[in-house]
């Protein structure tokens, strides 16, 4: 493998160096050591809107508002693997994040393929199931293999700086890192080897 593995990470919580950061942080010390390239960055505390179904990306290529969506585009493309991080608001994701994730996946028409994906999530208590499954929609939808760890991905903290105490949370996300590495790894040398996966023309089935 000649060319350098990267990850883009995308941190939905509003709050700078919050208790979402530090399960980020773990993560990205670990792709630092393993020789991957990580950029990592925060879209909680941007005004994004939500998508509103006009279909001007499949005119256009990218999205009709010009913001951060359009700008994660090419990095996403560019990315072999993609982090979600978010806190738990009423066992979901931050409402800012999802808006980023529907305009993105949906107005991205590269081939997402073996890309691999994984979610992180940071509550005080609980909901931390429901938004981490809720985020691994977004890869199930796209041909996105998920990378997993020792235990589901969260971290747990309230006030900020919180989630430096919770020991296990931090080994969660070194150990989802190195499961990731080894697995854009085997996916690279795998595209080597034998190539992507042999694709159909989509079939749609409307229920109307």
């Amino acid at each position: 493998m000649e060319n350098q593995l990267r990850v883009l990470i995308i941190n939905g919580s509003p709050r700078v160096n919050g208790n979402t950061s530090i399960a980020i942080r773990e993560m990205e010390e670990i792709f630092k050591e393993q020789g991957v390239l990580v950029e990592t960055v925060q879209v909680g505390n941007k005004d994004i809107r939500g998508c509103i179904a006009c279909g001007s990306c499949f005119e256009r290529g990218k999205c009709v508002f010009d913001d951060i969506v359009n700008e994660l585009a090419p990095k996403f493309e560019a990315a072999d693997g993609l982090v979600i991080a978010s806190p738990v608001y009423y066992a979901s994701a931050n409402a800012t994040l999802i808006a980023c994730l529907d305009r993105l996946f949906y107005s991205t028409h590269f081939d997402k393929t073996m890309k691999v994906g994984a979610s992180v999530v940071c509550a005080r208590r609980g909901g931390c199931s429901a938004t981490f499954d809720e985020l691994n929609k977004y890869f199930t939808i796209t041909n996105m293999p998920i990378a997993s760890s020792q235990y589901w991905n969260s971290i747990h903290g309230r006030e900020k700086g919180q989630a430096e105490l919770d020991e296990e949370g931090r080994q969660t996300m070194r150990v989802l890192a190195r499961n990731m590495v080894f697995l854009m790894k085997s996916i690279a040398l795998g595209k080597e080897k034998f190539g992507l996966p042999e694709t159909e023309q989509h079939v749609w089935t409307h229920f109307i």
